[in-house]
């Protein structure tokens, strides 16, 4: 009888060691990483679909849409340098983590903008609830923004991409506060411009930091000099 829960534990440990192995189904090294850096620059239509996006969002805080917001979600771009500077800091690669950090600065910037320029013409300035929620961090948004690099990260490195769309959770921490962002601007309210922005700092952090995470438990190769 004991010799039959040992063997039961044991096929019991093997499946779930299986089950949950990252590393069964990953793409080839070199695939995820030509796959992150591909995404890392923001111009052209990078660009253009992440100002709609922001915009979109925009639209969405001001008038209390969460739909919008999602569809806003949908079509941001904004996982590619987060992921990027993950995936440099993961394997050593200074040169991917400058090039994504100056994309990143230029993709805030230009998101910032496009939001500011949108709550400075938009009739409405009434501050709705999913606006406000945007102002003050709270460990929720932490793991939201972990749980959500993660699941992009993993989604990112398969050789079939699954139906999971990766840069979904991530813009669900990012998108938001940006436009936060741009709402304290045009309206003059450092409180908000402040707490959103601090807001977006962790949660890129948090992204960042799970890439690398996954990056070194997929064993990705150190580069080399």
């Amino acid at each position: 009888m004991p010799e039959n829960r040992s063997r039961l534990g044991r096929t019991l440990r093997l499946e779930i060691k299986r089950r949950f192995d990252l590393l069964e189904d990953k793409a080839s090294n070199q695939e995820i990483i030509d796959s992150i850096e591909s995404s890392v620059e923001f111009k052209g239509a990078n660009l253009w679909i992440l100002v709609f996006a922001i915009i979109l969002a925009s639209i969405g805080l001001d008038t209390n849409s969460a739909a919008v917001i999602i569809g806003a979600m949908l079509i941001s771009p904004l996982m590619g340098p987060i992921m990027g500077l993950g995936l440099g800091i993961a394997i050593a690669d200074f040169d991917l983590v400058k090039r994504s950090f100056k994309s990143l600065m230029f993709a805030t910037a230009s998101a910032v903008a496009a939001s500011t320029l949108y709550f400075l013409l938009s009739p409405l300035s009434s501050e709705r609830s999913e606006l406000l929620a945007r102002t003050n961090p709270t460990i929720w948004d932490v793991l939201i923004a972990f749980s959500g690099g993660l699941a992009g990260i993993i989604a990112s490195s398969r050789k079939v991409k699954t139906n999971v769309i990766p840069g979904v959770a991530i813009a669900t921490a990012l998108m938001p506060p940006l436009c936060t962002l741009g709402y304290g601007l045009a309206n003059a309210n450092l409180s908000y411009a402040f707490g959103a922005a601090y807001l977006f700092f962790i949660n890129s952090v948090f992204i960042c930091f799970s890439t690398i995470l996954i990056c070194r438990l997929l064993r990705l190769p150190q580069k080399e000099y």
